[in-house]
């Protein structure tokens, strides 16, 4: 990998949301210089933005690129055809397109998952309502429908009884002159969804962390239990194994986040990937010894990869969601801190709205319950 005029790496990451900011702290601290192409100005990594503009737009795209060492990603939106041409000029991308490919297409994913031999729910790509209906009707009279692209936290998915009531995302399908196809998915009877998070460099190395359990609000993240409290320990197993294979099968470079749904009849079946740092793995910035942060800039930059260990028994990180409908979100950090002084703040200088994702608070220690309990209660305070 070429360096920059200063004989550091120079990392360009896509996309100026929470997971590119979050890359600053680590990437002084490693010497590494990053920059970010931000969508718009006031973006939560406009510290680091060193250009605004459109990722959907090619020559914005070369334009960022040509200034660093190594593109990699605060989402998964970058449309393929752009990211190849880069490799095609010689840019390293991390992960690569036909890596990433499978998360940004789910039915890609599904059938890539299919060659690995992973388990997954009962699945169909449907192109109209009556395959849609022939599918909702062989499985109990209700099926989760997705589109293939572009969806995340809970948006782009439909629980649904009937093909009608997705009749608008055909048309838009229709509409657009290409053609396409929606996924359909068995509703999953399940008792708790987990993550395994998985770090891959492009010399192969490999490094896990402890599988998570993600408790979700409306669609959204709200919480992350570190590790997961054990169950079925063989599940556990199962999981962190399921990580390792499609972190391997897919050639992926940086991290990836494995979700899964444990079932009530025993199984473990993946939902979703994600090939960037990911929300089940913001506990690791205070509950392990090296972050998803860290480990992302480590592996898109071909450095040997971090101790993954927790720093305690027991993390917990809960999302600071919300705000009203006007006016700003009361945050009430003074307060917080000093009502829960072990307590980890982390804004994401975010305008906020009802539901969306404005910070988080992660509180470490030796007790599940107790940890869970201070977390939860040190984010109500921004309520």
């Amino acid at each position: 990998m070429a360096l920059g005029e200063s004989g550091s790496i120079n990392i360009g990451v896509i996309g100026g949301g929470q997971l590119a900011r979050m890359m600053v702290p680590p990437a002084i601290h490693l010497g590494l210089r990053i920059s970010v192409l931000a969508e718009a100005e006031g973006s939560s990594a406009a510290r680091a933005a060193d250009m605004v503009g459109d990722y959907r737009d090619p020559e914005t795209v070369y334009a960022f690129a040509d200034t660093v060492d190594v593109v990699t990603f605060d989402h998964e939106h970058v449309p393929g055809e752009i990211l190849r041409e880069l490799e095609r000029r010689g840019k390293a991308v991390h992960p690569r397109p036909d890596a990433l490919q499978y998360a940004q297409d789910k039915i890609l994913m599904r059938e890539k998952l299919g060659e690995l031999g992973v388990p997954v729910p009962d699945w169909a790509a449907v192109s109209d309502e009556t395959e849609l209906q022939a599918f909702i009707d062989a499985h109990g009279g209700r099926g989760v429908v997705k589109t293939a692209r572009g969806g995340y936290d809970g948006k782009g998915v439909r629980v649904v009884s009937s093909a009608a009531e997705v009749r608008d995302w055909f048309a838009t399908l229709a509409e657009d002159g290409r053609g396409g196809r929606l996924l359909v998915e068995e509703l999953v009877d399940f008792v708790r969804e987990l993550s395994q998070l998985v770090a891959r460099r492009p010399s192969g190395e490999i490094r896990t962390w402890p599988v998570v359990e993600t408790i979700q609000a409306d669609g959204v993240c709200a919480e992350v239990l570190a590790p997961a409290p054990v169950q079925n320990p063989e599940n556990l197993d199962v999981a962190a194994g399921i990580g390792v294979t499609v972190a391997e099968g897919v050639q992926v470079t940086g991290v990836l986040a494995v979700e899964m749904f444990e079932t009530r009849d025993g199984r473990v079946l993946v939902n979703e990937l994600a090939m960037r740092p990911h929300n089940s793995g913001h506990f690791s910035i205070e509950g392990s010894v090296t972050s998803q942060f860290e480990q992302h800039l480590r592996a898109v930059a071909d450095l040997p990869l971090g101790d993954t260990a927790m720093t305690a028994p027991a993390a917990v990180m809960v999302n600071v969601l919300g705000g009203p409908a006007e006016g700003p979100m009361p945050m009430r950090y003074a307060q917080v801190l000093a009502a829960h002084p072990g307590a980890k703040v982390h804004s994401y200088d975010k305008q906020p709205r009802p539901g969306r994702k404005v910070g988080h608070v992660t509180v470490t220690g030796d007790e599940l319950e107790s940890v869970l309990a201070e977390a939860r209660a040190a984010a109500a305070m921004f309520d």
